[in-house]
């Protein structure tokens, strides 16, 4: 038997350093990515922001013939009707809201005392005993987790008003300054791809700007006629609830559902009618939405299939929670151009070439 002879592998050290330089930046580059999450999640919000009104930027520019005048008066007509918006709805929300705080202590009253709508989480679970033990234990404190709350409130409330302002900025500037900042990327390619690669352009912004417009109007129509339906039951606090859910209906798929588990409790808690009515609503509108108006904006714009979208959504939510979930199908759409352009121009189709 021929002896095994030993195999060495010899690495120069050039690439040694080279693996290791992209392991450290690689490691590096996922950490500022972390640290910096909420800047990413507040550019991302610009970003859809700025998606949902550039096509009106792009029609205007046509006439003025000046993108700065054209963004200028989008803009300002955007933060008037915002404003306009909230002039009408936030007192009645805010009137809604103080009339549920003084609610509060009668719906705790009849769970003290076992009655009411709310009286079987005292009778079958006994909350209220179960509190009272963790105060006598713990105190409020222990409870409610009262030890910094004034201070995590008043960060909360200086983070938010920073955020706001932000993404007003970059919205304002990604409507500004985006094509230019398009055309000089174009502009650093060979002639040869810049034509196909303007293409690809093109047909992302269509896709991810038609979802984000068609998402918009759906979750505007869901919390518009919710409100609508709970007025009519007179169900308190129609206006804030539509607002809710019209809010999470911008969630695919899942939002919808959690919206009428909370508005349909609120509904029961009102009365049986009431309740009954509202869930009915909702299967009947997730059934024209789920088969009219999502087919149109999925269909037309992101040509996603629903077994894309739904995978497309898990991963994102798994990813990056509300966000992922959000960004999840315009990010599948616009990897779905790409690659039906890379199918094309693999097969020498003249189109996906700029022939």
């Amino acid at each position: 038997m021929p002896e095994e002879r030993e195999r060495l592998v010899h690495f120069r050290p050039r690439t040694v350093f080279l693996v290791i330089g992209i392991l450290v930046a690689s490691f590096v580059t996922l950490k500022v990515l972390w640290i910096s999450r909420h800047i990413l999640a507040w550019i991302f919000i610009a970003l859809f922001l700025a998606l949902a009104l550039n096509p009106a930027v792009d029609r205007l520019e046509k006439r003025v013939q000046r993108r700065g005048l054209a963004t200028g008066i989008v803009f300002v007509a955007a933060l008037v009707g915002v404003a306009l918006i909230g002039w009408l709805f936030i007192p009645i929300v805010v009137d809604q809201v103080n009339n549920f705080a003084h609610q509060v202590p009668d719906y705790l009253d009849d769970i003290t005392k076992g009655r009411g709508r709310l009286g079987f989480l005292q009778e079958k679970y006994h909350l209220v005993d179960k509190a009272r033990k963790t105060l006598r234990e713990g105190g409020a404190s222990k409870l409610f987790g009262i030890s910094g709350t004034a201070l995590a409130v008043a960060k909360g409330v200086v983070t938010v008003v920073l955020a706001t302002v932000t993404i007003v900025f970059m919205t304002f500037f990604m409507l500004l300054e985006g094509p230019g900042w398009v055309d000089r990327f174009f502009s650093l390619l060979k002639p040869a791809t810049r034509r196909r690669w303007r293409s690809v352009g093109h047909d992302i912004y269509r896709t991810v700007g038609g979802y984000v417009t068609g998402n918009l109007l759906i979750s505007l129509i869901a919390g518009t006629l919710t409100a609508i339906v709970l007025a009519i039951m007179g169900v308190p606090f129609a206006i804030a609830l539509g607002l809710v859910v019209g809010i999470l209906d911008l969630i695919p798929l899942a939002g919808a559902t959690i919206a009428a588990i909370i508005v349909g409790a609120v509904a029961f808690l009102h009365s049986i009618p009431a309740g009954i009515v509202v869930v009915v609503f909702f299967v009947v509108y997730q059934q024209i939405e789920n088969h009219l108006l999502q087919p149109v904006v999925y269909g037309r714009t992101v040509q996603l299939s629903p077994l894309a979208v739904l995978i497309s959504v898990l991963i994102g939510a798994e990813l990056a929670g509300v966000l992922g979930a959000l960004a999840a199908i315009p990010v599948a759409g616009a990897i779905n151009v790409v690659f039906l352009d890379w199918l094309r121009h693999r097969r020498g189709d003249p189109v996906a070439e700029g022939g």
